[in-house]
């Protein structure tokens, strides 16, 4: 089954040309979906001799919705661009799809540990509000997974496709899983350690977008 590593992006010059270095090992095909940066990481991306397509500017999920249609692989990986996630793990990811024993699996920091989500008030209401999504989902769908919320996983192309996705933001990756869930398709994670943040900032404030979480979780739980 070929592999197709798809890594969003948006000012993350600084991390960008490592992390795809640390990728290629594990993918058939590598590509960077960019959301108009203003830094150098599009350039850093290209001299890495990997393929490099624009978003609409509407954030992560709609570049990961927009990815669908630009690999062709069997099996789709989506990796952070910031260093937080462990290239090497990949392997883990894939092996249950390639056994046929999952359509999608996604990473978990609740098991494998993280060195980024603890010590603040920040990162306590993140922690809980994560951990509250994840027990309504486990809840209505009668599973047992540890997060929902890590961007760090693996799907079948054609899994995907059916899942009819439509979240623009981070809330994409609780709405793979319950659409993942709904339409009778089989979950399953595996640990993998988040690492901080190694260079710049953050594109996602909670504060500013939780409503939609609460929304999405409600529409797609039971809508």
């Amino acid at each position: 089954m070929k592999v197709s590593l798809v890594i969003p992006t948006l000012n993350e010059e600084h991390t960008i040309g490592e992390v795809i270095e640390k990728c290629l090992p594990y993918a058939d095909e590598l590509l960077v979906v960019d959301g108009h940066s203003t830094d150098r990481t599009r350039r850093v991306a290209e001299a890495a001799g990997v393929k490099v397509v624009l978003d609409h500017k509407k954030g992560k999920g709609e570049a990961l919705r927009h990815s669908i249609s630009c690999v062709t692989g069997d099996i789709i990986v989506f990796i952070d661009a910031d260093g937080s996630h462990d290239p090497a793990d990949i392997p883990k990811l894939i092996e249950p799809l390639k056994k046929g024993e999952a359509d999608h699996v996604s990473a978990s920091r609740l098991i494998g540990g993280s060195s980024e989500l603890h010590g603040g008030f920040d990162e306590f209401f993140r922690l809980a509000g994560s951990s509250f999504i994840t027990a309504c989902i486990n809840w209505r769908f009668k599973v047992r997974l540890s997060e929902s919320q890590n961007g760090f996983r693996a799907i079948r192309k054609d899994v995907m496709q059916q899942l009819d996705l439509q979240e623009n933001i981070t809330t994409i990756e609780q709405e793979m899983i319950m659409k993942t869930l709904r339409k009778g398709f089989r979950m399953a994670e595996v640990p993998s350690h988040e690492h901080e943040r190694k260079m710049g900032y953050s594109k996602i404030s909670v504060r500013k977008v939780w409503f939609r979480y609460v929304y999405t979780l409600v529409k797609y739980l039971f809508f």
